[in-house]
């Protein structure tokens, strides 16, 4: 600002007075500080009279804008250190009671007792400092329950006592937690997934395992995606494929199959759903060891991406169902029980699937609505075994080499 016209108080009261021109330059509140620190020295303000200082903060009001508190709060900031600044704002602060010893002693106390609640952990403090004697308690013996919650909550705290409350199962009322009791009858099912590699961030197919336990029929699928758009389709096709009817369906405790939209699937169908106990890993055996005997020897371990689900269930259905059915020996377990009560078991004898079904007492009235046993006899006796499997791996070579070109591309 540039009042250089308005050197003396005659010149500042005919400016009040409307009569002498004033040019603003700035309104910086640096420059508006400064230019009035300059002001009230060049007035020489603290030996002025009473009429000539009210002159003067008209004056600066009128001029700089700013209240007639604000001006008063700068003349007073002049006369106290003969400078006009900004004060420099300052947090309000409470006085520190409870230092960094206590609140390690607190954590010391909550750890030896077990965190308990506020009110007990003060009781506590009080005796230690007033029956034992422990002045190390002096100030914690006065902490009101509110204030140490606050403690509690602090940083310093928590690096010394840090309690975890460790992940709580949800009980889930889907499937009985048993091992299935088929007691020679087919129909009852285990299942499970194989998962086709990772690459790239990108999920591989998914293969559904699904195996009968007392025929070892094996019904194979893939999916694309575990979710409930693509997986009840393929569970309602592969419960349709096999040739008798289904009474339980035993898997583990994934949440793929243990869920709400499979648990109304299988009780429209009458089905009964059981899952794995804890700690008893051969529940669900049978299954474990035909992905490895089935999926991962035809299909291997390699990466296959999840757009060739549906060419990939094709050849399960069309292929390797039939051949590992109809066409491919299985070892038949047979249970020895020793002197010693152990029971133990030896593969004696190799069979098809097929086989094995036809040996069950009265197996003609397991089968469902529209399959008859002269007609999976037909469908068996068409090939040989050699000749389903040459045609197997005939398709499976010609799958393969088509996704790897595809992959690749």
């Amino acid at each position: 600002m540039d009042d250089s016209q308005a050197s003396s108080l005659e010149q500042i009261q005919a400016f009040l007075a409307g009569s002498a021109p004033v040019q603003f330059v700035g309104q910086g509140r640096e420059e508006v500080y400064g230019w009035a620190e300059k002001t009230l020295v060049r007035h020489e303000y603290a030996s002025l009279g009473k009429a000539e200082k009210g002159l003067v903060r008209r004056y600066m009001a009128q001029m700089t804008g700013l209240s007639r508190a604000q001006i008063t709060r700068l003349i007073t900031c002049y006369r106290t250190t003969g400078q006009v600044q900004a004060a420099v704002y300052q947090r309000t602060k409470f006085a520190t009671r409870y230092t960094a010893a206590d609140v390690g002693l607190l954590a010391y106390v909550d750890k030896a007792h077990g965190n308990l609640s506020g009110p007990a952990t003060r009781r506590i403090l009080e005796r230690e400092y007033e029956e034992y004697g422990q002045a190390a308690y002096a100030r914690l013996a006065l902490i009101s329950v509110a204030h140490l919650y606050r403690l509690r909550n602090s940083a310093a705290y928590r690096k010394r006592n840090t309690s975890y409350q460790p992940t709580r199962p949800t009980p889930i009322p889907i499937g009985e937690r048993r091992k299935p009791q088929p007691n020679g009858t087919p129909g009852y099912l285990r299942i499970d997934t194989v998962h086709q590699g990772d690459q790239d961030g990108r999920k591989g197919i998914y293969h559904i395992n699904a195996v009968d336990q007392v025929t070892q029929w094996e019904i194979v699928a893939a999916v694309p995606q575990i979710s409930e758009f693509w997986l009840i389709p393929v569970l309602e096709a592969i419960l349709m494929q096999f040739p008798f009817v289904i009474l339980g369906f035993h898997s583990d405790n994934g949440s793929e199959f243990i869920n709400y939209t499979v648990a109304r699937l299988l009780s429209k169908l009458l089905i009964e759903q059981t899952k794995s106990r804890a700690h008893h890993t051969g529940d669900n055996g049978l299954v474990e060891c035909k992905n490895g005997a089935i999926i991962r020897k035809h299909i291997g371990f390699g990466y296959i991406d999840a757009r060739h689900a549906e060419a990939m269930n094709v050849f399960h259905r069309q292929h390797l169902n039939p051949y590992i059915n109809f066409h491919r020996p299985c070892a038949v377990p047979k249970i020895l029980t020793e002197a010693n009560g152990k029971r133990r078991r030896v593969y004696l004898r190799w069979a098809t699937p097929f086989e094995l079904f036809q040996e069950v007492p009265q197996c003609e009235g397991l089968l469902r609505s529209g399959v008859t046993l002269a007609g999976l006899k037909l469908f068996a006796g068409s090939q040989t075994d050699t000749e389903a499997a040459l045609a197997m791996q005939r398709a499976k070579r010609k799958l393969l080499s088509s996704i790897r070109a595809q992959q690749t591309a």
